[in-house]
């Protein structure tokens, strides 16, 4: 990307963000590879602006997963955990799955229910409920399922979970988990986690459902080495792929192919809740990395954050089509619910944090009897609205929990432990890209005015809005289905790895408001070209400045995505930003 000229001279667009293409190096690139591989110069556009070479671009387009899948036992403590989870197994001992209460926690926890029902074993499911026992194992309820059961496997959690798990004494326990380690763990049998601090990082952008998926594998092998035989695992992979998009993971090396190949699995629609989720959800399209995170992955969640918190793992796991259908409704219905509770505390937060300033390294908000189960959602809608790593944290009484969201290149979790480790929380801990903690009031600003400088240190703030990068122009006429299909096969697009994206240049338009936040737009004297939806429009600058612009001419940005309506395909602009071209 080119940082020394405005692409098509916008400084400061409607959203104040300068635009940056690619240089006339990047498109020698992309002419070369496009030469040398006869693949359309768009999807060569792309792959060089990803850091693909030529040589490559096949491997990277036809992702397999027997090439990147990684030795579980490159994981330590990964051989133990497994060699326990058989011998569970085999001598039919009662086996309790805790999971956390999001979509990582209930694939995971799915994940190991199916496994075991295919060999003929059920096992218990715990899902702490967020607001009464919070996040991850905690004494009482480890205690109680030490009671009944000899093996405990916490997955997506347990990783500082250091009383919890002696309290389930003398039942032994199995982590699976992703979250950052402290230097001491947990005296657990095993604590299976690339973000352990004596691991070498290069398995860190998993998450906790690709870390127990490594451990089955390494369970089948054993078994195999005994002479029997486990479950398909590759029939597995739809509930991997969820959670790694919905869990915001990387889009790269491995985790491309576990998103690509677990598409192809939930395409086949064989898992009954994942169906019923979808037809619930009126998804009626091949499934994407998209509608896993915005439309199957928001519903998982709702259980877990204003309601019931095992409903999503239940829907996973479970194989009656009735009962599938019943949960995908109540999760649905929650997250309706959960929508207008994020409404209301998005507004108060953002009006806080704005009178507060939103110039420094970190943007905060709390309030009294702001949900918990929201507050992620929020910290991450503050995060989008100012470019810098949000808090916001619900007060109950004298008590808050909160979350946490950053920007890249800003850690985060490492930040919150700090603070904690500090005294400054009461429990805090997380990863790079987000974090959880609890406080009471009094510490609330000593906290937050530690954070901020912390965050500083790492340049957090230390510029205005992060420049909006342009992948390439595009006309109205060129934006069909051949083309989206095209830039597809560099897919599937995400956490590092974003769709590309394309400025329709000099255009009128026409707006129409939508509810009350969004805005749908039309090419003025355009008969061919996208439709162009602009999502919150109203919530910023885009609405007003869009929706009554007579014949004003702007250059529109945004991403492609096919929206199949009533069985009828066509090409949508998703507009992110705009800027005016006379």
């Amino acid at each position: 990307m080119s940082q020394d000229h405005a692409f098509l001279g916008v400084a400061a667009s409607l959203n104040g963000r300068r635009w940056v293409g690619p240089d006339a190096g990047q498109e020698r690139l992309a002419e070369a590879m496009g030469q040398q591989t006869r693949l359309p110069l768009p999807l060569c556009r792309i792959l060089t602006a990803r850091g693909v070479a030529a040589e490559n671009a096949q491997a990277f387009l036809n992702p397999q997963l027997r090439d990147l899948l990684p030795d579980p036992r490159r994981l330590k403590d990964m051989e133990k955990a497994a060699a326990r989870f058989l011998v569970a197994l085999e001598r039919r001992e009662r086996i309790a799955v805790f999971a956390d209460y999001d979509v990582d926690g209930g694939s995971s926890a799915a994940l190991l229910l199916i496994w075991l029902r295919e060999m003929g074993h059920q096992a218990t499911l715990y899902i702490p409920d967020r607001i009464d026992e919070g996040y991850g194992p905690n004494v009482p309820a480890m205690q109680a399922l030490a009671r009944d059961h000899s093996l405990i496997i916490c997955v997506d959690c347990g990783t500082l979970s250091h009383d919890p798990v002696a309290a389930a004494r003398p039942a032994d326990v199995v982590i699976l988990d992703h979250h950052l380690g402290a230097e001491t763990l947990p005296e657990a049998l095993a604590v299976v986690n690339p973000n352990r601090q004596d691991e070498d990082d290069s398995l860190a952008h998993l998450c906790a459902a690709a870390v127990v998926f490594l451990m089955l594998v390494e369970a089948g092998r054993q078994l195999r080495e005994a002479g029997h035989k486990g479950p398909d695992l590759m029939g597995l992979l739809d509930l991997v792929a969820l959670a790694t998009v919905a869990d915001v993971a990387p889009l790269t090396g491995v985790n491309r192919a576990f998103v690509r190949q677990g598409l192809r699995v939930m395409a086949r629609r064989d898992r009954v809740g994942l169906r019923a989720l979808a037809d619930v959800s009126r998804m009626d399209q091949a499934p994407t990395a998209y509608a896993l995170g915005f439309l199957l992955g928001p519903r998982i969640n709702a259980g877990g954050r204003i309601g019931e918190a095992d409903l999503g793992a239940r829907l996973l796991a479970t194989a009656s089509e009735t009962e599938a259908l019943a949960l995908a409704r109540r999760l649905d219905d929650l997250n309706t619910e959960r929508r207008e509770i994020t409404d209301r505390v998005r507004e108060e937060a953002l009006a806080q944090a704005e009178a507060r300033g939103t110039e420094g390294p970190l943007v905060w908000a709390a309030g009294d009897g702001w949900h918990p189960g929201v507050v992620g959602i929020v910290a991450a809608r503050l995060k989008e609205a100012t470019g810098r790593p949000a808090v916001v944290i619900g007060f109950d009484g004298d008590h808050g929990k909160g979350s946490a969201r950053s920007v890249p290149g800003v850690d985060l979790g490492a930040s919150i432990h700090r603070i904690a480790a500090e005294g400054l929380l009461e429990k805090g801990g997380g990863h790079k890209m987000a974090a959880g903690l609890s406080l009471s009031r009094a510490m609330l600003e000593p906290a937050m005015k530690r954070l901020g400088e912390l965050l500083l240190r790492q340049g957090a703030g230390g510029t205005g809005p992060e420049p909006l990068r342009i992948d390439s122009i595009l006309l109205p006429e060129g934006a069909n289905v051949e083309f989206v299909e095209q830039i597809a096969q560099a897919g599937p697009f995400g956490a590092s790895a974003p769709s590309p994206r394309f400025v329709i240049p000099s255009v009128a338009v026409q707006g129409r408001r939508i509810g009350t936040t969004h805005l749908k737009l039309t090419i003025r004297g355009q008969a061919q070209g996208p439709e162009i939806m602009a999502f919150g429009a109203f919530d910023g600058p885009l609405g007003p400045q869009l929706e009554n612009s007579g014949h004003r001419l702007f250059h529109l940005a945004g991403r492609l995505e096919i929206n199949t309506w009533g069985g009828k395909s066509r090409v949508q602009l998703r507009l992110e930003d705009a800027a005016a071209a006379d």
